[in-house]
């Protein structure tokens, strides 16, 4: 997934997620900080979110089901993979992803998992920290051999 499907994957739930939250438009614009006139060119299809829009949405109505079926559960890790596509930050632990993710690999103190729905990948520690994210499966194994490497020093 690119930044521009994000974005347009958002931009086609945005009435979705406003209908099941229960706002008007006034006040779903004022909560993700854009006009009316935007929002409602939005949702008639004649606008988008952007970047910064798609991550308010997703960010404040995290614990939609729509948003959630959309992206395939959280989608802070999707952001986090897209936002930090050239940066790797220290991540906290995880739960381990029982729902959404299947494990693909596994190494010594680390396993790649990947989403059903958005279909990117994690590195998670045996712990369960999560280490990585990344669309691309060459660079979770790169930054699992890393980790793997680092962790045996």
């Amino acid at each position: 997934m690119t930044r521009d499907e994000y974005i347009q994957r958002a931009d086609t739930q945005l009435k979705l997620v406003r209908t099941e939250y229960e706002l008007t438009q006034d006040e779903m614009a004022a909560c993700i900080g854009i006009s009316k006139k935007t929002l409602v060119g939005v949702e008639k299809g004649r606008g988008s979110l952007g970047w910064t829009g798609a991550v308010a949405l997703c960010s404040l109505f995290s614990q939609s089901s729509v948003l959630q079926n959309t992206f395939g559960g959280d989608m802070q890790d999707i952001l986090k993979a897209l936002a930090f596509e050239r940066v790797q930050p220290k991540y906290p632990k995880t739960m381990g992803g029982r729902v959404w993710w299947e494990e693909t690999e596994q190494g010594s103190g680390w396993h790649i998992q990947r989403n059903y729905i958005s279909r990117h990948y994690r590195v998670l520690t045996d712990d369960d920290r999560h280490v990585f994210s990344s669309f691309d499966l060459d660079a979770a194994r790169a930054a699992a051999a890393e980790y793997e490497r680092e962790s045996s020093k």
